[in-house]
């Protein structure tokens, strides 16, 4: 006999009805989610910093200009001192001879806008530039400048390889022209050059004191003393009356480059160390009384200037450096606008 079925209670069926749904929902299919298209990756390109704001036409062209007016005039601050010294020879002497001959050659070289010596030596390049500035960039328009200087004929072909003696005829080589970067913290890019010829380089010297023949010990006397015999020994050498950069201390190659950059100052500044100042002082008129003269002709003018600085030194190493500067001081500078103009002067 079947049984009946019993009629189901009220919360039975909602419980009933409640399991049906949740069957239909996870019976049913879900969406298919779209697979995220992945964006391609913009590679990061390196920023690259430009040297100054305008083109690099612009600054070739000043860079040019640069040598040009380094190799043909002489700074005010270095004519003047000429133009004093030449008051001060006797009137005819061999003395005031050369020197009127010296101050032709000036003039002429200006109006002319020719190099002041046939010998336009080493082209030292000294850049002072701001943070995040391109070097490598800043190199090879240089380098592009005085190949151009060289074929107007602003810099003679003056650089020769040292192993085959084979002139490049453009100026350019290994160390040539040597390039000196320097950051600050100033905005603008600054460049200063200077022309060094090889007869006054060939009378630079260097010194380790205590040097027992000339009896100079590791102070200021005995540095004084090296300075002067280096002076007497260019004697009619170094195309006198020239300028002395002299560095105390440092290592033999630090000495020699600090030296060099002593003769990037005025001539008519002061040296902010008291013991320095006034031994600059002391060689340029101790010199003037040892009757060399300009061309080693005898007379009153054998230095034009004297700079000297000091770099720390090792205990067992105590060396002076001296680069010699003949009286043709070609060393200009120029401060770069920002379309890379010349801007300003610097000497």
């Amino acid at each position: 006999m079947a049984m009946k079925k019993k009629p189901m209670k009220k919360a039975a069926k909602k419980a009933a009805k409640k399991v049906a749904k949740k069957a239909v929902k996870t019976t049913a299919k879900k969406p298919v989610a779209k697979k995220a298209v992945k964006k391609p990756i913009k590679k990061a390109t390196a920023k690259t910093t430009k040297i100054v704001g305008g083109s690099d036409a612009d600054l070739k062209t000043s860079l040019v200009e640069l040598i040009r007016v380094t190799s043909a005039e002489l700074p005010d601050d270095v004519q003047k001192v000429i133009l004093e010294a030449l008051e001060r020879e006797e009137k005819n002497t061999t003395a005031e001879y050369a020197m009127n001959i010296i101050k032709a050659n000036i003039d002429l070289a200006k109006k002319k806008s020719q190099p002041l010596c046939q010998d336009t030596g080493t082209v030292l390049f000294y850049v002072y530039h701001p943070v995040g500035f391109n070097q490598s960039k800043f190199t090879k328009l240089i380098q592009d400048s005085v190949v151009e200087a060289t074929k107007k004929g602003y810099l003679r072909q003056n650089s020769v390889d040292s192993l085959t003696g084979e002139n490049s005829g453009v100026n350019l080589g290994p160390g040539h022209p040597s390039i000196h970067f320097h950051e600050y913290n100033g905005a603008s890019v600054k460049v200063k050059l200077m022309l060094k010829g090889g007869g006054c380089e060939n009378v630079g010297a260097q010194y380790s004191l205590p040097h027992t023949a000339l009896g100079a010990g590791r102070d200021l006397d005995g540095v004084r003393k090296v300075i002067l015999d280096a002076v007497h020994k260019a004697q009619g050498k170094g195309c006198g009356p020239g300028v002395l950069g002299i560095c105390i201390g440092g290592d033999r190659g630090a000495g020699y480059i600090e030296s060099k950059e002593q003769l990037l100052r005025r001539l008519d500044d002061t040296n902010s160390v008291p013991s320095l100042a006034e031994l600059e002082k002391e060689i340029v008129e101790t010199s003037n009384k040892l009757g060399i003269g300009p061309m080693g002709f005898g007379g009153k003018t054998t230095l034009l200037g004297c700079k000297v600085s000091a770099l720390n030194r090792l205990p067992a190493s105590f060396f002076v450096s001296i680069s010699y500067m003949c009286w043709a001081y070609r060393r200009q500078g120029i401060e770069l606008g920002d379309k890379n103009q010349i801007k300003k002067w610097l000497y």
